[in-house]
């Protein structure tokens, strides 16, 4: 049977030196806090367009739309503090901005003038979200397990809201 061997006094030796750094060790090769800043970015376009969809759907039987939509702009904001606090675990610094919040967000904000096209602008966006942190999660690898497990659980959540999604769509056209 194979154990697991490592260095354990050079570990502790690492561990020792730059502890002013926190959890970031040589391991951490890739530079995460942009990526990261460009999520943070995606998930606080995506409450705000989220919360303008809760306050302005309109038609039939818009309530369970609009309880959809601002459940999904909460899970958005959870997103938004989860990346925010790994930002700050990796001695960055989360970018909040408003200035370039558009250019740094990978979906885009699009309003919809009714209640249909809300939904398709959502689930366009979350199909967008879905693609990215599918690859961002397969950049990260092994580089940074913690990064990466927080963004397939973002990306997991991102799934549901599209599959909501796309249900709302079909339930619409019926």
């Amino acid at each position: 049977m194979d154990h697991f061997v490592s260095d354990l006094k050079q570990i502790r030796e690492r561990a020792r030196s730059h502890m002013e750094t926190g959890a970031v060790t040589e391991s951490y090769k890739a530079d995460r806090v942009e990526v990261l800043n460009e999520v943070l970015a995606t998930e606080t376009v995506c409450v705000l367009r989220y919360k303008r969809h809760f306050f302005m759907a309109r038609g039939i039987d818009p309530e369970s739309v609009k309880a959809e939509f601002l459940q999904h702009a909460n899970d958005e904001q959870q997103h938004c503090d989860r990346i925010a606090g790994r930002i700050i675990q990796l001695n960055g610094a989360p970018n909040f901005n408003p200035q370039g919040l558009s250019s740094r967000s990978h979906s885009k904000y699009q309003e919809g003038s009714n209640l249909i096209e809300m939904i398709k602008e959502d689930l366009v966006a979350e199909r967008v979200a879905v693609q990215s942190y599918a690859e961002i999660a397969h950049w990260l690898a092994e580089n940074d397990p913690t990064t990466r497990r927080l963004i397939e659980k973002i990306l997991k959540m991102e799934e549901e809201h599209a599959d909501d999604l796309a249900n709302m769509l079909t339930k619409a056209a019926s």
